[in-house]
């Protein structure tokens, strides 16, 4: 009898169920059941969720709460719908600014976070050089449209210290394609040092520069972040 349950919750693709169902105790069948199909739901949305962050790349963060206190949020925007991933649902992007070190990656993964484990959201974190660096070698080999295909599944994209680097012509015209096919489609939060001004020096355009700032800052939130480095505070509190 157990080898025959087991083998239809295998044809099934009950896997708690299948390794599990001994377990459960209850006073009817009725409430079996009911914890049979809770206990196999809970372990698929953990499965998913797994699933989902190791997809999104996001880079460790700090246990610590992250510190508002030098946060500049534009009028009609605060913290709880950053936090809630409200601004998926609109399709509308964050510009995060600032100096090096001040929190914009901190945030930027509290909100991933966020999106996937309370909303199952599927996201996928990169740096502007990394992603940059695989759309090259994606054209170069012929699988530009797959790597387009994977962000086109994304509910938010998070593009990380842009700025740092320049981009050569075919990396930032690759990179405006990906900013294009998400615009009004889904989000993007960038992290970035420049002022939109200085975005020239990224994309070494003129004209594209000004065509990529047109798509992100439409529906979108610009988030100012004031304060010193974190990472230097705590060298100089270690010191």
């Amino acid at each position: 009898m157990s080898m025959q349950i087991q083998e239809y919750a295998k044809r099934l693709k009950l896997s708690w169920v299948r390794e599990h169902y001994g377990e459960i105790k209850a006073e009817s069948h009725e409430d079996y059941l009911l914890q049979l199909f809770e206990r196999e739901i809970q372990q698929r949305e953990e499965r998913k969720i797994n699933s989902m962050l190791t997809q999104a790349c996001l880079p460790k963060v700090s246990d610590n709460p992250f510190n508002w206190k030098d946060i500049v949020l534009t009028k009609g925007l605060n913290k709880e719908y950053l936090l809630n991933a409200t601004f998926l649902e609109q399709k509308e992007n964050l510009i995060f600014y600032g100096g090096v070190g001040t929190g914009k990656t901190f945030l930027a993964t509290l909100i991933g976070l966020n999106a996937i484990h309370k909303y199952g959201k599927p996201i996928k974190f990169y740096t502007v050089a990394s992603l940059v660096n695989q759309l090259l070698e994606a054209n170069e080999k012929g699988n530009l449209n797959k790597l387009f295909k994977k962000i086109e599944k994304l509910d938010l994209l998070i593009l990380d210290e842009l700025g740092y680097i320049p981009l050569h012509k075919q990396g930032a015209e690759l990179l405006f394609q990906v900013i294009s096919m998400c615009y009004e489609r889904k989000s993007i939060i960038i992290t970035t040092n420049l002022q939109f001004g200085q975005w020239n020096h990224v994309f070494g355009d003129p004209i594209l520069t000004e065509a990529v700032i047109d798509r992100l800052i439409h529906h979108s939130h610009l988030v100012v972040f004031k304060g010193q480095s974190n990472r230097m505070k705590e060298s100089l509190l270690q010191n």
